[in-house]
């Protein structure tokens, strides 16, 4: 009987040292190939308060909870500067198979995971 192993839905990269232009390009437009869900990012206050609620307590715990790194890595504009804020929020909703960073899907709409994406990019997490 065959393996089937999963694959996520574009490559991640495992450190920015894997980052090669080829890779880059297949990974922007795979982004932009299926972006379309993340037309807006507008969130409701109360929502946007609840969000960063669960990102300080429940991505804390593993992102370290000031977000600088932990088991996972840091939360940072620094760390994310090569990152879209799309492939973010598809990271985010998603997860990273293979590693503890679970989806969230569950939790979070596409509307909403964007605007965390965006909101990690800009540094402006409270």
């Amino acid at each position: 009987r065959p393996v089937v192993e999963f694959s996520p839905p574009f490559p991640f990269p495992a450190s920015e040292d894997h980052l090669t232009p080829a890779t880059l390009t297949c990974l922007l437009s795979l982004v932009t190939a299926i972006a379309s869900p993340f037309a807006s990012a507008e969130v409701p206050e109360s929502r946007q308060a609840e969000i960063i609620h669960l990102l300080k307590h429940d991505c804390g715990s593993c992102h370290g909870m000031r977000l600088e790194g932990g088991l996972g890595p840091a939360l940072t504009p620094e760390h994310f500067r090569l990152w879209d804020p799309q492939q973010l929020a598809l990271t985010i909703l998603y997860g990273r198979p293979g590693t503890p960073m679970p989806p969230w899907r569950p939790f979070l709409s596409d509307s909403e995971a964007l605007w965390l994406a965006t909101v990690l990019k800009q540094g402006g997490v409270p």
